[in-house]
């Protein structure tokens, strides 16, 4: 009766343990590829964006990320000179899975942002901190690795340097 016992205690136990695996939280990093318009050229260009994460369950996560928007050049009649910033965020992350493959998520939260802009004139810069909003879509690959793609909108609109619209395509991978 004894080892009966034992053999049950062992086997809940270790039953237990497995459930709790498939339920904890999983976190994630990734890259992107992002692009916004930059305001004061006129024109697109590719930068890039890390983040990181933690899935709390399969819906609800938080994630916190940081955009670069490279040095643009320009020259406009006798002014020349070149725009550069970055943007940041923490955000609330909410997860629709469509299938096993393919889910759609939003995230809500603060983002900080700092444009430079750097001519022959003078120099100007301007940072706000303020709401951050985004919607994508994830496809999983495998068990560890997503393909993403992204809106987002980082605060206020901005005077020079990139807008506040980004979009953004890349990589994921979840440990």
């Amino acid at each position: 009766m004894k080892k009966l016992m034992i053999a049950l205690i062992a086997t809940a136990a270790v039953a237990g343990t497995a459930q709790a695996q498939t339920n904890a939280g999983r976190g994630y990093v990734g890259a992107s590829a992002v692009t916004a318009k930059n305001s004061t050229v006129d024109a697109n260009k590719a930068d890039a964006k890390l983040f990181a994460g933690y899935q709390f369950d399969e819906r609800l996560g938080v994630e916190a990320g940081w955009t670069n928007h490279h040095k643009t050049d320009f020259a406009n009649g006798a002014v020349r000179g070149n725009t550069e910033g970055y943007g940041t965020y923490v955000a609330a992350k909410y997860t629709m899975p469509v299938n096993e493959q393919v889910s759609a998520y939003g995230k809500l939260g603060i983002s900080h942002n700092e444009r430079k802009l750097n001519t022959n004139v003078g120099n100007f810069k301007q940072d706000d901190t303020s709401g951050y909003a985004g919607i994508g879509v994830e496809y999983k690959l495998n068990q560890n690795t997503a393909l993403v793609a992204e809106y987002e909108r980082y605060g206020k609109t901005k005077d020079f340097g990139a807008r506040a619209n980004v979009w953004s395509a890349g990589l994921k991978y979840g440990f």
